[in-house]
């Protein structure tokens, strides 16, 4: 298995941030799974190479994983209770089980195809969930099917499709459509430059130079995105922006986008 400096660079912030929860030796082991970084660079494969699309495997599952666990962790610093803890059926952890597993596998269904991609890749990821949650919790049947059932949750609903009901599902839909720095576009860029119908996703999120997500004023989550150019306007407005739209999350977010040296818009 050969990974990429990003790659692996990605994985040591995920560990990082970690370091103290019991999910942190299932994570090492899921990045070491064959099985699922082959799907992951296939998944790639088929956005970039055939479609000629933004990335969709590896680093990009890695990047949704960390902004969701960076996510998750501001609203349980705020005191906000994850849906299977408020609900009494698990605790923070458990929720950081089933957002850890779903980020690394969401877009998996993208070596099928786009459309539909996030329903296309159940059947491909539940034989993985099943590995992992049996070793997870070995002697807990019922939060096998309870985290079962919360993965394909986020998963399905992560293009913003699907109406979401907790917020860990909620938390996935957002933390993808916060992958949007210019690094995401790249490779398409650098394979062509001819227009094309789609090329807008492309160009818009070479645009976006930085966007942080940290602790909020108002509210448990500030999302800063800075842009070079008003093009980057297009993946907050037609990416990002829909699925808070979609997301139970959305009430505890700020959300502000600048061109570098213009005046700050807040969204939210």
């Amino acid at each position: 298995m050969t990974k990429s400096p990003k790659e692996e660079a990605v994985e040591r912030a995920i560990l990082n941030k970690l370091k103290s929860s019991s999910l942190h030796g299932l994570a090492k082991s899921v990045f070491q799974d064959e099985e699922i970084h082959a799907y992951q660079e296939y998944a790639n494969n088929v956005s970039i190479l055939r479609l000629k699309y933004n990335d969709h495997g590896p680093v990009h599952m890695r990047t949704v994983v960390l902004n969701a666990l960076t996510l998750a962790n501001l609203l349980h610093e705020a005191g906000v209770r994850l849906s299977l803890e408020k609900e009494e059926i698990g605790d923070y952890e458990d929720s950081l089980t089933g957002i850890f597993l779903s980020g690394m596998l969401h877009d998996i269904g993208m070596g099928v195809t786009r459309m539909n991609h996030e329903n296309f890749a159940i059947p491909l990821i539940l034989p993985i969930v099943d590995r992992f949650l049996k070793i997870r919790y070995p002697d807990d049947i019922r939060k096998q099917v309870i985290l079962r059932a919360l993965i394909v949750e986020c998963i399905t609903g992560h293009m913003g499709l699907l109406k979401v009901n907790s917020l860990e599902a909620g938390i996935i839909l957002i933390a993808d459509g916060t992958d949007m720095e210019k690094g995401r576009a790249r490779i398409p860029l650098m394979l062509s430059q001819d227009a094309k119908v789609g090329d807008i996703h492309q160009y818009s999120s070479a645009a976006i130079e930085d966007l942080h997500i940290s602790r909020g004023t108002e509210k448990p989550i500030k999302i800063c995105v800075k842009m070079k150019s008003d093009v980057g306007f297009f993946q907050i407005e037609e990416v990002l922006f829909p699925k808070m739209n979609m997301s139970p999350v959305k009430s505890y977010i700020e959300l502000y986008a600048a061109v570098i040296g213009g005046p700050v818009k807040r969204y939210l």
